[in-house]
């Protein structure tokens, strides 16, 4: 593996190392670590990167995604989780996929702007748009920035249905316009949730919220009339894969109405990330762990396969679905999250003005 290495553990970030970035000609090497004064790694502070997008809505042809539209106000993540996906788009700015996607955060402080003018093109047409589908739109930044809440604030003058996914009590901020949207059938909220274990939570997920304080973000969403299911993303064969009918019973009785999964993949980057923390963070099972993320993907830790890349496939992939399914059977027999409205959606090129 090509990285940087560091004999300290980092409290309080997922990833432990800097892996190279595939783009770039040039790399840091510690050729001679005796003749440095000081760590040539250092866990610095997170640092904000802004750029200005003339478009913000991606557009997804993924098979594997449920959603075809998606706006991510940030690129890169401070919560740290080291198995996320999103780590590899991190080299398409320059940076590694490795700590400075965690604390080289890039803001999109335009795009509410963006996405309203995006949205009264005359070829718009109404779908509904992910917020999180790569990084977490209530990551802690967004509490000063707030372009998560402008974002909603445009959706709910445009009556355009959006869905979230996040891992941040931040949300509750949000609910009153969250609300606002529900009663008119334009939002879904899904609550990532991976483990009850917090000893777990703290080293796969640094800067999270607890388990206990997503469970509580599930209970008052549904409270307040907004429709919430579980992600249950990703199972990690050897770590928390044998928690998923604890959970979905946990996101049950917390009022979560439906339940979804993937099982962890390490494409690019992310294989070597991983390998490189697990063998730091559980040195007791890190081989277990990696055979059995191989064996849910061909024998391989990369997999790009569409459908056996986000649920597995095998005798190991076949049983957490079995799990998976007794468990949704047993906790959650309702009818699920209702789909979204779209014809609600009025562009100001659409409404009726009048100078009197």
């Amino acid at each position: 593996m090509d990285h940087i290495q560091n004999s300290e553990y980092f409290k309080g970030r997922g990833a432990q190392v800097n892996t190279h970035n595939r783009f770039a000609k040039l790399r840091y090497t510690a050729e001679h670590i005796e003749g440095l004064d000081e760590p040539f790694l250092e866990n610095t502070q997170t640092e904000l990167i802004d750029e200005f997008p003339k478009k913000v809505i991606s557009v997804s042809d993924s098979p594997d995604l449920s959603f075809m539209y998606s706006v991510n106000p940030y690129q890169g993540c401070e919560h740290g989780c080291i198995y996320c996906y999103a780590r590899n788009a991190h080299e398409y700015w320059g940076y590694s996929a490795g700590l400075d996607f965690e604390r080289k955060i890039i803001v999109k402080r335009n795009v509410a702007e963006v996405l309203e003018r995006q949205f009264n093109l005359k070829s718009y047409q109404p779908a509904t748009i992910m917020l999180s589908g790569n990084t977490d739109c209530y990551q802690p930044i967004e509490r000063k920035l707030k372009l998560t809440r402008s974002i909603l604030s445009v959706m709910l003058k445009y009556r355009h249905p959006v869905s979230i996914i996040s891992k941040n009590n931040l949300i509750l901020r949000d609910v009153d316009l969250l609300r606002d949207l529900a009663q008119l059938q334009l939002v879904s909220v899904a609550v990532t949730l991976n483990s009850l274990n917090e000893e777990l939570r703290q080293k796969m997920e640094p800067r999270t919220v607890t388990a206990g304080g997503r469970l509580k973000v599930m209970e008052k969403l549904a409270n307040a009339g907004i429709p919430v299911m579980l992600m249950c993303a990703p199972i990690v064969p050897g770590l928390n894969s044998e928690e998923m009918p604890a959970l979905i019973r946990a996101a049950a009785d917390h009022g979560a109405r439906a339940a979804s999964y993937t099982i962890v993949r390490l494409n690019g980057a992310i294989g070597g990330i991983f390998t490189d923390w697990v063998q730091k963070a559980y040195p007791d099972r890190a081989e277990k762990v990696l055979n059995g993320i191989a064996a849910c993907h061909g024998g391989r830790l990369n997999d790009s396969q569409w459908g056996r890349r986000i649920r597995g496939d095998g005798k190991m992939a076949e049983s957490i679905r079995q799990l998976f399914k007794i468990a949704v059977r047993k906790y959650m027999p309702g009818e699920g999250i209702p789909p979204l409205r779209t014809d609600l959606f009025t562009p100001l090129r659409g409404r009726q003005t009048s100078l009197f």
